[in-house]
């Protein structure tokens, strides 16, 4: 999945090129950092309809996952981008302008003065920031890996992966499966070799884990009189999956991870795990999809036997 996104300065100064927008490109090179695709940044000035408009237009016409405003959110006559947003999406997304607002507490007792908000329109996310660079990149940085997997949820109902490049930090991304199978090792491979980095890799690894008949007595004890799994109630906790994700990701010679878990209740034979590591050599490739497959198993996951 290609993750693009859409940055909307807002400023009455900077559409009429009387100051330079730095808030902008400020925006743009954090998510470029992380893998996403910029696919169009304007300036707007401070006018609700034409805000509204440029919102409607980045999401209905252009189809962007991500909607970044930057400007238009404090206190002045003028500052009217939250209401633009709220007259145009259709759900509200209210944790994340609490969670950056609480990050500006930390540094200013001002930040509880910005009015950003945040919602979704059809599959794209739209995200209000203030308006000074500083500000705008503090509160971005708060939420950006959130983000990532908010789009994951939208763009494929409730589907989403784990992953990423070791020296280019993309989107993290959790895949969380019910029923519709597990992602395709052919297409996680395929995107691999288009990867930065994919020339450095001298090898593939992957790691497939299901559901068992044995008990997990019987095999780790030997308790012969355990009964016959029918089943497994399986979840995991996304945040660890993406710390031990980046773990693997910062080893020696990793070029290329990718990791999904299932969720939910599983019959015998279902896929509970997915794990695809790339890299330069053969030992720095076993050691990461050892290290990575213990962690998620050991510390990210929960399982339980239906016997």
């Amino acid at each position: 999945m290609t993750y693009t996104a859409a940055v909307i300065t807002v400023s009455d100064k900077g559409s009429r090129g009387e100051r330079v927008d730095t808030s902008g490109p400020a925006l743009c090179a954090i998510l470029r950092e992380r893998g996403w695709e910029i696919a169009h940044t304007a300036i707007v000035p401070d006018e609700l309809e034409l805000i509204k408009n440029e919102l409607v237009r980045c999401s209905d016409e252009l189809g962007v996952c991500l909607v970044l405003t930057t400007g238009g959110t404090g206190f002045s006559p003028r500052d009217v981008t939250p209401e633009a947003t709220a007259a145009v999406i259709e759900r509200s997304a209210p944790g994340i302008p609490e969670a950056m607002r609480a990050e500006s507490m930390r540094i200013t007792p001002r930040g509880c003065l910005s009015r950003e908000s945040a919602g979704i329109r059809g599959k794209t996310l739209i995200v209000n920031l203030p308006g000074s660079e500083k500000a705008a990149r503090e509160n971005l940085l708060s939420v950006v890996d959130a983000l990532g997997h908010g789009t994951d949820i939208l763009r494929s109902s409730g589907s989403a992966d784990c992953g990423g490049n070791t020296h280019h930090h993309h989107a993290p991304h959790h895949e969380r499966h019910r029923h519709d199978g597990p992602p395709s090792l052919d297409e996680w491979l395929s995107q691999a070799r288009t990867e930065p980095g994919a020339e450095k890799c001298g090898m593939y690894l992957t790691h497939c884990g299901t559901v068992r008949q044995s008990a997990r007595a019987r095999v780790r004890e030997g308790d012969e009189s355990t009964a016959p799994v029918r089943g497994m109630l399986f979840s995991y906790d996304a945040e660890k999956m993406r710390r031990a994700v980046d773990e693997a990701l910062a080893m020696d010679g990793i070029y290329f991870v990718r990791a999904w878990l299932a969720e939910g209740e599983l019959a015998v034979g279902d896929d509970i795990m997915r794990v695809l590591i790339g890299g330069d050599i053969r030992p720095h490739v076993i050691d990461a999809l050892q290290a990575l497959v213990g962690k998620l198993k050991n510390e990210c996951v929960s399982e339980q036997e239906i016997f």
